[in-house]
């Protein structure tokens, strides 16, 4: 099927509205094109009115704007107009979404039929489940431990609540179980993107600089989604290091902005709306893809890969 429209379809992440310089940033955003989609990967903000504010003018700019959220919005912060915890925080941004016109989770699939396509756009909401462990640990007890000992402790911890699941790994299990039956359901014979503000796979938490941190970064229970769905590419953000690599042939885009101490390292600029269809030719302009060297790699280390209790 040739391509319907001549947009593209974007991603960004991670763009914690809260910083100014991150906001104007965001104020910056337009597309190239007038049927340009963007997808937005989580972290927006800590604060409900930062979201709103973020998305009404992004979906006021795309043609499409879908959004998956990150740990940030789901916090429940004293100083937030809102109160509410755990699920019934995560609908009313459903519902904010659905009044702005933006595609989340709960929405059918939509198909994308501009350049590239035709892909299906899968947003997905799946959290943690504690299972990406530190070495010398096998039970989210004993990481959990490691992290304390280490100093290095995810905010979530105190603000994310998961009500009414006892637990933040059994609302993840819960999420991963309705969304690979929604997977199972899907015609294979159109590709599917996946998008999810935490990797599918543990791989790209390998270059954090603290390892203990990769607990909150995702789940064992999606290591095998990009084989065994049909997947064109998989987009994720929550790292805060941006960067193309391939697993088993299947292209993945971290698609971070991250804090402004993060991005101002940067050596080079880089662009702030990925595009993820069609798929970019040519060698990607650093930092996005693969270090050229050990010195942009050593800046992964030693820049986005600090400070990541956030």
């Amino acid at each position: 099927m040739p391509a319907t429209t001549q947009g593209r379809l974007l991603a960004t992440s991670d763009i914690h509205v809260r910083h100014p310089d991150n906001r104007a940033i965001v104020e910056a955003m337009r597309p190239g094109r007038p049927d340009d989609w963007l997808l937005v990967v989580g972290d927006v903000g800590e604060l409900y009115e930062d979201v709103e504010w973020a998305l009404r003018l992004l979906a006021d700019r795309f043609a499409q704007v879908v959004w998956v959220p990150g740990n940030h919005e789901l916090w429940t912060l004293g100083r937030d107009q809102t109160s509410l915890r755990g699920e019934a925080r995560y609908r009313r941004l459903v519902d904010l979404c659905a009044g702005l016109g933006v595609l989340t989770p709960e929405d059918p699939y939509p198909l994308w039929t501009g350049q590239g396509g035709p892909a299906r756009i899968v947003p997905m909401f799946l959290l943690y489940d504690y299972t990406f462990r530190p070495e010398g640990t096998s039970t989210k007890q004993e990481a959990l431990a490691a992290a304390y000992e280490a100093g290095i402790v995810c905010s979530d911890e105190s603000v994310l609540f998961p009500d009414p699941y006892p637990t933040r790994d059994d609302w993840c299990r819960a999420r991963v179980e309705l969304t690979r039956r929604r997977l199972d359901a899907c015609p294979r014979d159109v590709p599917l993107v996946l998008v999810n503000h935490f990797p599918l796979v543990r791989e790209p938490t390998r270059i954090l600089r603290y390892p203990v941190f990769a607990q909150w970064c995702g789940t064992e229970l999606t290591a095998d989604w990009h084989t065994r769905y049909n997947v064109a590419a998989v987009v994720y953000g929550h790292l805060h290091i941006p960067r193309t690599t391939w697993y088993d042939g299947v292209r993945f885009e971290e698609v971070s902005v991250g804090y402004p101490r993060e991005w101002r390292s940067w050596p080079a600029r880089r662009p702030v709306l990925r595009q993820i269809l069609p798929a970019p030719t040519g060698e990607p302009v650093p930092p996005w893809g693969a270090p050229r060297d050990e010195s942009a790699a050593a800046a992964i280390r030693s820049g986005l890969a600090t400070d990541r209790v956030d």
